[in-house]
């Protein structure tokens, strides 16, 4: 078995858990790649490992079975972002904090890699949001597992974002941004502005507006075939636009373009592995201090 590992550097109470993975691996005579970043980090930390290849680039992943993130979701959000067409599954160990998505605990280490060894788990097929523009705002990733989102760039005055779907007007939303979120999404930014919940596989993208001025404008769900096109007018000028955790500042000449993705993002989940546990654990989803 050939397989990927990224991470982020970590602190030094989560040392132990990547030394077990390794050693894990090595046991196993599991053929390992490493992202260069991560390689470095683990250098830093000391950690011994038997990876004799190193990757920089998606083109260099050929051949690899699967990926393993080590880290919290913006490393898993990374981890996917290196995947891309290839869809190589990806699986994430929490050693971050919140961890809604990377779902596998450092104490479940041994039991992940038996179960990926053995071809003991599930593979999900998430959907991707994909967006075009005029110029090369995000290195050529164009593509993320959460959103999209157009925010203002000041502390004070409003943007207005004239959308449209499928070719016709839909809306002008006046306010501080507008959040294009797929299901995966739908339990981060879009959920703290109001957005609702939607299961992993809902074919569906949310329209979530950030802090309206019409408090009647409220979240909208699409079909995920939908176009949607957007034009931005501020009074500096320019705004921001936000793909996952990478944000650049254009100009309101610019004009975006939203649409789902022509590839997905696989996760791989261990059999116990359920949404709405993780929505109970993580989110503590229906908690209620009364009883």
């Amino acid at each position: 078995m050939k397989i990927a590992i990224h991470g982020r550097t970590f602190p030094d109470v989560a040392q132990p858990y990547m030394q077990a993975l390794f050693d894990e691996l090595l046991s196993r005579k599991v053929d390992v790649w490493l992202s260069e970043t991560f390689l470095e980090f683990l250098r830093n930390k000391g950690v011994r490992h038997h990876a004799i290849h190193t990757y920089a680039h998606p083109s260099h992943l050929s051949g690899v079975r699967l990926m393993v993130s080590m880290g919290g979701d913006g490393t898993l959000l990374e981890a996917v972002s290196q995947v891309g067409a290839r869809q190589i599954p990806v699986i994430g160990v929490n050693v971050g904090r919140l961890g809604f998505l990377a779902t596998v605990s450092p104490s479940q280490i041994p039991d992940m890699v038996a179960a990926l060894d053995s071809g003991n788990y599930r593979i999900g097929e998430r959907t991707l949001v994909y967006i075009e523009y005029e110029h090369d705002l995000f290195e050529g990733i164009r593509f993320g597992l959460n959103d999209v989102t157009i925010t203002k760039t000041d502390s004070s005055s409003m943007i207005t974002v004239h959308a449209y779907l499928n070719g016709s007007f839909l809306n002008s939303y006046w306010a501080d941004g507008l959040i294009v979120a797929t299901p995966t999404g739908s339990t981060g930014y879009s959920l703290s502005c109001g957005g609702p919940v939607l299961v992993p596989n809902s074919r569906s993208f949310i329209l979530t507006p950030v802090s309206p001025h019409n408090l009647n404008v409220r979240p909208l769900i699409l079909e995920d075939s939908s176009v949607l096109r957007f034009e931005v007018r501020s009074r500096s000028g320019n705004f921001m636009v936000s793909l996952e955790s990478r944000s650049c500042v254009v100009d309101e000449t610019t004009t975006l373009t939203v649409r789902k993705a022509p590839f997905v993002a696989r996760l791989i989940k261990m059999p116990e592995d359920n949404f709405f546990d993780t929505l109970r654990s993580k989110l503590s989803w229906g908690l209620d201090m009364r009883n």
